[in-house]
């Protein structure tokens, strides 16, 4: 038989969950189990209690992790950033960005298979619930085929009930998140009339919960995220995938028991589909790399179970890269690949420093605006400036200004500066200068800030006077 190369790519034209009349296949994928299945249950399970747990951990007396773009307030294991620290979230969207791109050349796609909270959610609770209720890929098969009887229905409702209760714990913890597990506690346990805007939030999140894990699933992976996309023009030969060695598998025959495959002619891929039916975006791995597949491995521990049985060797489909299959070799530190691992590694040193360095107050002195120095009665020369400081601390302060050095005098409009916890303070003052210590119209001042007698930070400023 001929080659033909349009048949062969036919596979791409169309994502494997759409026929050719642009209608959606739905996926009944088999309940996968081998060694990276398990390895991934670990992980998953890991993430998903500090997912939940998260946000009702206090740490300093803050929640661990807040992202509250209503105030806006971010916490970020106990640590507080305000609107004022933003330059540190710009910076940790590019390190975030670049991470990905260099992680993905490098190691392919594994985060979506292994830590990408729609995978853990959609493979680990909802599909293995409903292994539980409705049974394995051919018993789900057979049950959406069959008419709408007592069985049917009692499995669904019971299934899609389950389905929404959990979808409504994530759409709270999702919510936790954001407005904080105080705030969440007061909207659960107050009247309905009082949090009505937060009651409509959790029932919206719940509904897109919903909506995403029982209805659109994989479609969220293949037509929504564009990081299944993006991989396409980051991915190269070097980089690391799920693949099958096709050097090795190819040509595909049934097994024969006894039989030298090699002496026939034939490859170690027994064309078992297991593979396919075990694949959640219902792609088959060995026509290569596709936007599909999100390197979940459940493949890998199918292939590799089935060339156990059959007495092949395994890894007919490993990580591995389209070179290291080629060349036959293994996964190697490169230049290339040190390289990258370096800059990343570079690249969250830094923003750890940035994030550990952050100051906990944030002071601006300016002179008041529409004024210039005066006079006053004994010979001195004054400006009025305005303070503003911010305090990222759970601490209240009683603020008191000094002049670092020289003999000038700092007059408070009001008597007592108090800077209260997360609070901020705006207030004037008037400094005072000897006219002697003005050098050609200008002093450059240090101005001390104390906070309950200890000083919490030193603001440079600029002083105003008669040129001489």
């Amino acid at each position: 038989m001929d080659y033909n190369i349009e048949e062969e790519e036919a596979f791409r034209d169309r994502i494997a969950t759409v026929n050719e009349d642009g209608k959606r296949i739905w996926i009944f994928s088999k309940k996968p189990k081998g060694k990276f299945y398990n390895k991934r249950k670990l992980v998953s399970y890991f993430l998903l209690a500090f997912l939940f747990a998260a946000p009702h951990i206090k740490l300093g007396g803050h929640q661990l992790l807040l992202f509250n773009v209503l105030e806006p307030k971010f916490i970020l294991f106990g640590k507080v950033f305000w609107p004022q620290d933003m330059f540190l979230f710009a910076v940790t969207l590019i390190v975030s960005v670049v991470f990905v791109i260099l992680f993905t050349i490098i190691y392919g796609r594994i985060f979506c298979g292994w830590v990408c909270p729609q995978t853990i959610f959609m493979e680990m609770l909802f599909r293995r619930i409903e292994y539980l209720i409705e049974g394995d890929w051919t018993y789900q098969k057979k049950l959406d085929s069959m008419p709408w009887n007592r069985e049917k229905i009692s499995k669904r409702v019971i299934k899609h009930i389950i389905f929404w209760i959990i979808s409504f714990l994530i759409a709270n913890t999702f919510l936790a998140y954001i407005i904080g597990s105080d705030q969440l506690i007061n909207i659960q346990t107050d009247p309905v009339g009082k949090h009505l805007g937060g009651l409509i939030s959790i029932a919206v999140f719940t509904t897109v919960f919903y909506g995403v894990f029982a209805r659109l699933r994989e479609q969220v992976c293949t037509t929504i995220c564009p990081y299944g996309r993006l991989q396409g023009v980051l991915l190269d030969p070097n980089s690391m995938a799920v693949a099958y060695d096709h050097h090795r598998g190819e040509t595909r025959a049934k097994f024969k028991k006894g039989e030298d495959r090699k002496e026939a002619g034939k490859g170690d891929c027994i064309d078992c589909m297991q593979c396919v039916y075990v694949c959640p975006t219902g792609i088959d791995i060995r026509n290569g790399t596709q936007l599909e597949c999100i390197n979940c491995t459940a493949c890998i521990d199918a292939c590799d179970t089935i060339m156990d049985s059959v007495g092949q060797e395994k890894g007919l489909i490993r990580f591995v890269s389209e070179n290291g299959i080629i060349n036959r070799t293994k996964f190697e530190w490169t230049k290339r690949v040190k390289a990258y691992t370096a800059l990343l590694v570079g690249m969250m040193i830094v923003l750890l420093f940035l994030l550990a360095t952050r100051k906990d107050f944030e002071t601006r002195i300016v002179r008041q605006r529409g004024t210039t120095f005066q006079m006053t009665d004994d010979g001195r020369v004054s400006n009025i400036f305005e303070i503003n400081l911010i305090n990222k601390t759970q601490m209240n302060y009683s603020v008191k200004l000094k002049i670092g050095s020289g003999e000038g005098e700092i007059e408070t409009v009001v008597k007592k500066m108090i800077l209260k916890k997360e609070g901020a303070l705006k207030e004037r003052f008037i400094v005072k200068l000897p006219l002697n210590e003005i050098d050609n119209g200008k002093k450059i001042l240090h101005i001390q800030i104390l906070g309950n007698g200890k000083e919490i930070d030193v603001v440079k400023t600029k002083f105003l006077g008669p040129s001489l």
